[in-house]
């Protein structure tokens, strides 16, 4: 096989269709889109219009709240940071805080802070020092021997 023989599977590409080229194409005169009305016209794009009734988006109930001001914290569940720490590449002996996080690679930006969360294993004595925690974290933390200190004034729940 060579390259100038290379040929698509035959029905696998279709030209495209050409509007307003005349009578004998099919589609000339008008292209296709009907007589008159907005919809013949170029430029119009009537997404959600429902012909005046009421559109769908605004017939059903709205719920819910989002704060504007809401903070965004980066997860790290403790089961990774164990895994870090046990391919060496996070220090355990030294304490671990955020920029040493995003410097190992275990989290990508610090955004509103750094929150722990309980989940996998942990059984390495560390000295934590993070945004936020939440109290299940806390207690695996300290019952492998070390501590995990929140730095904000109030825990993130």
């Amino acid at each position: 096989m060579k390259l100038n023989e290379l040929r698509d599977n035959p029905g696998a590409t279709k030209s495209r269709t050409r509007v307003g080229r005349g009578p004998g194409s099919g589609k000339g005169k008008m292209g296709g889109r009907g007589i008159k009305g907005q919809k013949s016209r170029s430029g119009v794009a009537i997404n959600g219009y429902e012909g005046g009734q009421m559109p769908l988006y605004q017939r059903l109930p709205k719920r819910g709240f989002n704060k504007p001001n809401r903070k965004a914290f980066a997860v790290v569940n403790l089961g990774l940071l164990q895994k870090f720490i046990d391919e060496k590449k996070i220090d355990a002996s030294a304490p671990i805080t955020e920029d040493a996080m995003i410097a190992s690679g275990l989290v990508r930006r610090k955004l509103d802070g750094v929150r722990i969360l309980a989940k996998g294993d942990f059984s390495t004595k560390v000295d934590l020092q993070v945004t936020g925690a939440s109290k299940s974290a806390v207690e695996v933390v300290e019952k492998a021997g070390g501590s995990l200190s929140v730095t904000s004034a109030k825990t993130a729940e």
